[in-house]
């Protein structure tokens, strides 16, 4: 695999990712709401989402993930599920926070786990980007097992890297909003935006 388009895949990829999507709503969402509590899990999940797409793409088993269009349909509305989740959890926060103070209870380990990881695998923005983007960047068929692995690898990087700053940027301005009024509409406007961000993945 020529060193081209290893670069060609990461700058395709990091566009991709970096692109404000479901993923990056519910993120956001999550630690406006709660802090950095548990992101690590949130972001592990989106993680292993992306792999498993990028599993059944380059290995051909897309054809059987298209004949197992049910289940992708039913993890499709888990996820859409979890977006509402986090939405309702913005909803229910007080009008104001002490940045200080301890994050409000969240879901961490496992459960915030198969949470975003659920969101991924029935995104449709990842879907296409795995099943129809990607084919067109590297020819999968030709790819070795250890170009397979270094791929993954990369890609594995380069969305870790931009959520953890989404998280991160995130995090910070949930400080300068601290006991603020402002913080009320900025919830408000974020859970109708993941509630919204919901319903289009479910009607798609």
């Amino acid at each position: 695999m020529s060193l081209s388009s290893l670069l060609l895949f990461a700058g395709v990829y990091f566009a991709a990712v970096a692109t404000p999507g479901p993923g990056i709503a519910a993120l956001v969402g999550r630690v406006m709401a709660h802090g950095l509590k548990g992101v690590e899990a949130v972001i592990a999940g989106f993680v292993a989402g992306d792999m498993l797409w990028f599993l059944l793409a380059s290995t051909g088993l897309s054809v059987l993930a298209r004949e197992f269009a049910g289940v992708v349909t039913a993890v499709k509305f888990a996820g859409a599920a979890y977006l509402l989740y986090v939405a309702l959890s913005l909803l229910r926060m007080p009008a104001s926070f002490d940045a200080g103070a301890s994050p409000p209870a969240a879901t961490t380990g496992a459960r915030a786990f198969l949470g975003s990881l659920s969101l991924t695998v029935g995104n449709p923005k990842v879907i296409v980007f795995f099943l129809s983007i990607l084919p067109l960047v590297l020819d999968l068929g030709q790819l070795e097992i250890r170009n397979l692995f270094i791929v993954a690898g990369l890609a594995a990087l380069i969305q870790t890297g931009i959520f953890l700053s989404y998280a991160l940027a995130a995090n910070r301005v949930r400080g300068w909003l601290a006991a603020t009024p402002a913080v009320k509409w900025m919830r408000r406007a974020t859970a109708g935006l993941m509630a919204g961000v919901a319903v289009a993945i479910v009607t798609r």
